[in-house]
């Protein structure tokens, strides 16, 4: 999955935009947006779009639009600590995304972006077995975000778009070869700040 203009759209809304020359536009009909926006993902680029409102009610039933997009769901579960040592994915911040073609992908934030690993599919079924919620993660648009980072025990059940914030937020705090001073508080503030909503 190429995430450059998913995490380009992130990074500038992050960075706090003129309200006017600079106000983001539903990538549907061109309509301003608001900051707080709804997200599609197209299957067909695999990456999200930022739309508005009005065009995010057209495609809350997943046959629209032939399937193409696929509205990000809202929903934000907090969960207990989860084992993901099996899904052998050796680092302390990362994101599942389990795939409508039944693959499940790892994706972990660095300075250049995010990084990519294939995760054994059956080994994530066994790891929904310890922890049913997982089998409720929409393929595609919800992920599971894990921070184990400096002994934190964070795991989450959040959309797709959350998950990009975060690796934008990685890549604009990161400095020199260790990450500096300011990324690890300013993960450690994006998680604070994460609330449960259905």
């Amino acid at each position: 999955m190429t995430m450059d203009g998913a995490l380009a759209r992130v990074i500038r809304s992050a960075a706090g935009r003129a309200a006017t020359a600079d106000a983001e536009a539903c990538e549907l009909c061109a309509a301003p947006v608001a900051g707080e926006h709804p997200h599609l993902y197209d299957t067909g680029a695999a990456d999200v779009r930022c739309v508005c409102r009005p065009c995010s009610v057209l495609f809350a039933d997943h046959e629209a639009g032939e399937g193409r997009y696929r509205l990000v769901p809202r929903r934000r579960l907090r969960l207990p600590p989860v084992d993901t040592a099996v899904l052998g994915v050796p680092v302390g911040l990362v994101f599942f995304v389990p795939r409508s073609d039944g693959t499940v992908t790892a994706q972990g934030p660095s300075p250049a972006g995010a990084m990519r690993w294939e995760v054994d599919a059956a080994a994530w079924q066994r790891l929904a077995v310890m922890c049913p919620q997982l089998a409720s993660v929409a393929p595609d648009v919800e992920a599971l975000l894990v921070n184990t980072v400096r002994g934190l025990e964070e795991h989450w059940i959040v959309p797709v778009d959350d998950c990009f914030r975060m690796v934008a937020l990685v890549r604009r705090e990161w400095r020199g070869l260790s990450g500096g001073e300011t990324v690890w508080p300013a993960v450690e503030r994006f998680f604070a700040e994460l609330t449960e909503r259905s």
